[in-house]
C-alpha cells in the first residue's frame, strides 16, 4: 500500500490539505426575479406532508410572541408599582392587581414559564419539520443527479454540485427552522410594541418613532459599512498568506533565480494594504462609535426626560409604571428593527439556494432523454450504422462523422488512433451517454434507442486508465459490481483479477481501507480492483479505456494477465494505446478526426502499404 511511494503520499496529502483549506469566499449578491419567487414556493411541497405539524409549530410561535410582548409591560408595572397610582395598564389588564409587587411578579414568572413552554414546542415542531422536509430535498436533488445525463457534468463542476446539497440546503435548513420564525416574531414584536405604545401614551409614541426606528436603521447600516470593510482586509490578508505560503513552497525556485527582492516586494505591497483597510476600517468604527454613544443613548435619554416631564406636574398626563413599561417596550423595538434587516437577506438567500435547487430538480434527466422500453436478449453483437455526433455544448465540432462498423457476439474490438479522434466518445455511446446527431446504434439488431436505459447498461461494464474507487474498503469496492454478491463470490472475483493474494497480504485483508479516490493503492492494485469489480458483475459487453496505459511494465503484465481472462466470452472494446496488447483483436479500427481510416485484423493492416496503423506501430517500435 504505497510502501514504495512515500514521497508521493507526502505531496498528495500536503497539497490535499493545501485545496481543503477553508477559504474566504467574496459573497455574491442575491439578485432575485419574480421567478425566482416562484421556484421558491415549490419548497412549500417539501412542508406539506408536515403541514399539521408545522401550523400547530406555528400557534406555538404566535403563543411564544404574545407572551414577549406582554413581558415589558408587566415588567413596567412591576417597576412602578410603589408609585400607588393607577396606571392605563391597569385598566387594562384587569385580571392582575397592577399595584400589589407579590401579585405582579407571580404573573411574570407564570409568564416566563408559560413563554419557556411555547418557546420548546415551537423549536422542537420547527426542527422535526424543517428536517423531515430537507431529508426528502436532499433525496430528491441526490437522486436527480444521479440521474443527470453526462452533458450535464460537462457544464457544471462538482464542487458547485456538491455546494448545492451542502451549502445551499445548510442556508435553506436554518431559514426554515429559525429565520422565518424569528423573522415573523420580530415584526409581531414591532407592530403589537407600537400599538402598545400608543394605548400607553399616543405623544410619547409619535416622539419614540420619530428618533428610534430611524437611528437603529441608520446604526444597522452603518455597521454594514463598517463590516464590508473588514471583510476586504480579511480578503486582504488572505491573498498575503497565500504569497507566503507559495513562497515558502517554492523557496527552491525562489533562490535558484535570485527573486527574493521580487517577492518581497508582493508581499510589502499586500500587507501595506492590509494596513491602509485597517486604518480606514479603525477611522469608520471611531465614528460608529461615536454615533452610537451620542445618537443612540441620546435618542433614549430623550424619550426618558420627555416620560419625566409627562409624570411630572399638577396634572400628570402618564404615571411611572405605565412609563417603566414604555421604555422596555421601546428598547424591545429598538432591538427588533435592528435585527429585521440581517433576517430579510437570510431569507432572500435562502429564496435564492431554494430556486438553485429547484432548478436541479428540473433538469431533464436520462430517463426523459432516453425513453425506451424493451428489454431484448441481448449477446455482444453491436453495429454502428452513419453514427454522427457532436456534444451538446460545441454543436459546431463534430467528433464523429458517419461512423460505421459492427462486432459479433464475444469478439474484441480495438479502438486505436490520435488523441482527440473519437475512440473514448464511441466507448461513452455503447453506454448511451450521449444523444446521437445522425445515424442509430444496435445490440443484437435492436436500437439502442428503443432499449431501456438501465437494462442496457447492466449488460456493460468498463475498466478505465483513471479508476474511481469509493471511499471505503476493498470488499466494499468489489462488490459495487453487484451489491448482492455473497463472501465466496467477491473471493473468486478477486482471485481472477490477480488481486487476491495482494489483498490478504494486508492486515486487515478485504476489510482494508482504500483511502479517498483509493489513494491507499498503487495504480497496478487499484486496476486489479477494478478488474474484480467487472468480473463480479459478469456482463455481456466490457469496454477498456487504456486500462494499462500508465502502469509500468511489471504491473502492466500482471493487469494484462487479468484482463485477458476477463475478456474471455465477452464482447471487448479495446481503447488501446499500446498496440502490443491489442494484436490478437478480431477487429481493429483506426480512428482518425471522426472517421475510420482503417479497420482490419493486426496482420491485415500491418501489411497495409502506407497504413496508418502501420505507421503507429513503427512509430511505437522505434519510441521504444
Amino acid at each position: 500500500m504505497h510502501q514504495k511511494h512515500p514521497r508521493r503520499l507526502l505531496l498528495y496529502h500536503k497539497f490535499r490539505n493545501i485545496m481543503l483549506r477553508p477559504k474566504k469566499v467574496k459573497k455574491e449578491k442575491v439578485q432575485l426575479t419574480r421567478d425566482s419567487y416562484k421556484k421558491a414556493r415549490r419548497i412549500f411541497s417539501y412542508l406539506k406532508p408536515y403541514r399539521i405539524s408545522f401550523l400547530i409549530g406555528w400557534i406555538f410561535l404566535i403563543l411564544s410572541t404574545s407572551a414577549g410582548l406582554i413581558f415589558p409591560v408587566l415588567l413596567g408595572q412591576l417597576l412602578g408599582t410603589g408609585s400607588g397610582a393607577q396606571t392605563s395598564m391597569s385598566e387594562a389588564i384587569k385580571a392582575i392587581d397592577l399595584s400589589n409587587v407579590n401579585t405582579v411578579a407571580l404573573a411574570l414568572f407564570i409568564l416566563f414559564g408559560a413563554q419557556s413552554i411555547f418557546s420548546y414546542f415551537r423549536v422542537v415542531l420547527f426542527t422535526n419539520v424543517t428536517e423531515n422536509a430537507l431529508r426528502d430535498l436532499r433525496t430528491d436533488v441526490f437522486n436527480r443527479l444521479l440521474h443527470l445525463p453526462m452533458d450535464f457534468y460537462n457544464r457544471n463542476t462538482v464542487g458547485e454540485l456538491t455546494s448545492r446539497l451542502s451549502a445551499d440546503i445548510t442556508q435553506i435548513q436554518e431559514t426554515l427552522r429559525t429565520t422565518i420564525a424569528e423573522f415573523f416574531r420580530q415584526l409581531v414584536m414591532i407592530v403589537g410594541g407600537i400599538l402598545i405604545l400608543g394605548f400607553i401614551s399616543w405623544k410619547l409614541a409619535l416622539i419614540m418613532l420619530a428618533t428610534v426606528p430611524v437611528i437603529a436603521l441608520i446604526a444597522v447600516f452603518f455597521g454594514r459599512f463598517i463590516k464590508r470593510l473588514s471583510n476586504e482586509a480579511q480578503d486582504q490578508t488572505a491573498k498575503s498568506n497565500a504569497i507566503a505560503e507559495e513562497a515558502m513552497m517554492g523557496i527552491g525556485n525562489i533562490k535558484a533565480f535570485t527573486n527574493e527582492a521580487f517577492l518581497i516586494g508582493r508581499f510589502r505591497s499586500a500587507i501595506n494594504e492590509i494596513r491602509r483597510l485597517n486604518i480606514k476600517s479603525g477611522l469608520w468604527r471611531g465614528v460608529f462609535i461615536s454615533f452610537i454613544v451620542f445618537c443612540m443613548f441620546g435618542a433614549i435619554v430623550f424619550i426618558v426626560w420627555q416620560g419625566l416631564l409627562m409624570t411630572q406636574g399638577p396634572n400628570p398626563t402618564l404615571v411611572q409604571g405605565d412609563l417603566y413599561s414604555f421604555l422596555m417596550m421601546t428598547m424591545i423595538i429598538a432591538a427588533s428593527i435592528g435585527s429585521l434587516p440581517d433576517f430579510y437577506s437570510n431569507i432572500q438567500k435562502s429564496i435564492g439556494a431554494t430556486e438553485k435547487l429547484m432548478d436541479l430538480i428540473a433538469e431533464t434527466s436520462e430517463q426523459e432523454l432516453f425513453t425506451g422500453t424493451t428489454k431484448p436478449v441481448i449477446n455482444g453483437a453491436i453495429t454502428f450504422n452513419n453514427v454522427s455526433f457532436h456534444y451538446p455544448q460545441r454543436a459546431d465540432i463534430e467528433v464523429l462523422k458517419n461512423i460505421s462498423f459492427e462486432i459479433g457476439s464475444n469478439q474484441t474490438l480495438a479502438l486505436v488512433g490520435t488523441s482527440g479522434g473519437g475512440k473514448s466518445t464511441i466507448a461513452s455511446l455503447v453506454l448511451n451517454y450521449y444523444q446521437l446527431a445522425g445515424g442509430n446504434i444496435e445490440f443484437n439488431g435492436n436500437k439502442s434507442s428503443e432499449i431501456d436505459l438501465k437494462y442496457l447498461r447492466e449488460h456493460i461494464a468498463v475498466v478505465p486508465q483513471d479508476v474511481i474507487l469509493f471511499a471505503g474498503t476493498v470488499r466494499e469496492n468489489i462488490a459495487f459490481g453487484r451489491p448482492a454478491a455473497t463472501e465466496e463470490e467477491i473471493i473468486e472475483a478477486a482471485k481472477q483479477a490477480n488481486a487476491h493474494e495482494f489483498i490478504i497480504g494486508f492486515p486487515e485483508a478485504y476489510d482494508t481501507q482504500v483511502g479517498d479516490r483509493g489513494i491507499q493503492l498503487s495504480g497496478g492494485q487499484k486496476q486489479r480492483i477494478a478488474i474484480a469489480r467487472a468480473i463480479l458483475k459478469n456482463p455481456t459487453i466490457l469496454i477498456l479505456d487504456e486500462a494499462t496505459s500508465a502502469l509500468d511494465s511489471e504491473s502492466e503484465k500482471v493487469v494484462q494477465d487479468a484482463l485477458d481472462k476477463l475478456m474471455r466470452g465477452r464482447t471487448s472494446i479495446v481503447i488501446a494505446h499500446r498496440l502490443s496488447t491489442i494484436r490478437n483483436a478480431d477487429k481493429i479500427l483506426v480512428i482518425q478526426n471522426g472517421e475510420v481510416v482503417e479497420q482490419g485484423t493486426h496482420q491485415e493492416l500491418i501489411e497495409t502499404t502506407n497504413g496508418a496503423y502501420a505507421a503507429l506501430v513503427e512509430l511505437q517500435v522505434n519510441l521504444g
